[in-house]
């Protein structure tokens, strides 16, 4: 029966321990997230009283979003006691293999940077890409939305459109000889 109290009181040792840094991490978490998504509406509603182009706010935002995330599990983790400098080697070697998994979509994250920041088009312009001709909607990290002239939603992937020739209106062009 003492072996049974001992054990006992180990358990209700650790629980006590660690319970009560486990139940602190998943209140940072809460507390976490919710100012993650604070932080990132109010950048918004900054972006919009300030006129930012509104192709560039839904992709600051999702970037933005993403990565205080990323810091916040982090914080975490090492809040309960993980052990961050082999997790960081092992997230490098992860990050490593997803990439060269997903050189599609990195692909399409760089022609939406690229779109945005050398912006050949923007929210509005008609378009035509891919064989399909329509209004640009909205211009988001990894796609371009955009709208035919019968209503049909079509989503194009933006490494592909970053490639493209974009035909503009006639213009009455005089060269000096």
């Amino acid at each position: 029966m003492e072996d049974f109290d001992a054990i006992i009181e180990l358990v209700m040792g650790y629980v006590v321990e660690y319970g009560i840094t486990f139940i602190g991490a998943i209140i940072a978490l809460i507390i976490g997230l919710w100012v993650v998504k604070f932080i990132v509406n109010m950048l918004g509603n900054v972006m919009m009283n300030r006129e930012v182009d509104p192709s560039l706010i839904p992709f600051l935002k999702s970037l933005l979003g993403a990565l205080l995330k990323i810091a916040l599990f982090v914080s975490i983790a090492s809040m309960v006691g993980l052990e961050m400098t082999s997790f960081i080697a092992i997230l490098g070697a992860a990050g490593l293999a997803v990439g060269l998994a997903l050189q599609g979509t990195l692909a399409n994250f760089a022609g939406g940077v690229m779109i945005l920041l050398f912006k050949p088009f923007k929210v509005g312009d008609v378009v035509e890409a891919q064989g399909y001709t329509g209004a640009v909607k909205e211009i988001q990290i990894f796609n371009t939305i955009m709208t035919t002239p019968d209503n049909k939603i079509i989503i194009i992937p933006n490494g592909g459109l970053a490639n493209i020739t974009i035909p503009f209106p006639q213009m009455d062009v005089h060269l000096n000889k």
